[in-house]
């Protein structure tokens, strides 16, 4: 399965705003594919330890993730505070959507927090696919190549590339791991548009995904 996809291979969300299911690129996906997504530390090293950075400002959700799951992001400062501010919240919301499937919960509050409208939409759909499946996700997730645009009238383009080859699907009821081999299909570029709002949040607007896509590969 893809990095969301592999557990609901057949489930590819095709709307504007896409989101991927699981790990892992298997040989069922297409090779191009317009999937999810799914945060510039690692992922926490304790269970349920929570995010750093932007999680601590006031006002901003506090993220815990399972202590198997993690992130590689590869993401440089650019010295420009929105720039920065950009990767920063479009970290947030990968991490959020995580934490609200391994959760369990549709309506988790933090990636509604950083995403709204039909990305908001498709994420609750997303995450509740997880829920239907009793899963969630497991192992490391790997973030680079981003290229980040901010413009005058408050909004913003952040791309860049997923490696979800040491990324899988397990099942919460019976810690099965569902581990897949590394294919091109592990490999996926993002493209996402955000805006910032009234609380001075870079929120995900929409999102589309290319799997295989020959920018990512290794």
């Amino acid at each position: 399965m893809n990095r969301r996809p592999t557990l609901l291979a057949a489930i590819a969300l095709t709307a504007a705003a896409a989101l991927s299911l699981s790990a892992c690129g298997s040989d069922e996906s297409k090779d191009k594919d317009n999937d999810k997504i799914a945060g510039a530390d690692t992922g926490s090293e304790k269970s349920a330890s929570p995010s750093a950075s932007a999680s601590e400002v006031a006002g901003r959700p506090k993220i815990k993730l399972p202590s198997d799951l993690h992130y590689a992001f590869e993401w440089n400062k650019t010295g420009d505070a929105d720039k920065d501010a950009v990767l920063s919240d479009g970290e947030q919301f990968i991490k959020a959507t995580d934490q609200a499937i391994a959760n369990q919960d549709p309506l988790d509050p933090a990636y509604r927090f950083y995403s709204e409208g039909e990305l908001a939409a498709t994420t609750q759909k997303y995450v509740q696919r997880f829920v239907d499946h009793k899963a969630r996700t497991t192992g490391t997730y790997r973030f680079y190549d981003e290229s980040v645009t901010v413009r005058g009238d408050g909004t913003a383009t952040l791309s860049y590339c997923e490696d979800q080859g040491k990324a899988y699907n397990k099942y919460v009821k019976t810690g099965k791991v569902d581990k897949t081999p590394v294919t091109k299909n592990s490999y996926v570029l993002y493209n996402t548009a955000l805006k910032k709002n009234k609380a001075g949040v870079w929120v995900t607007q929409d999102m589309l995904s290319e799997r295989a896509s020959g920018k990512c590969q290794p």
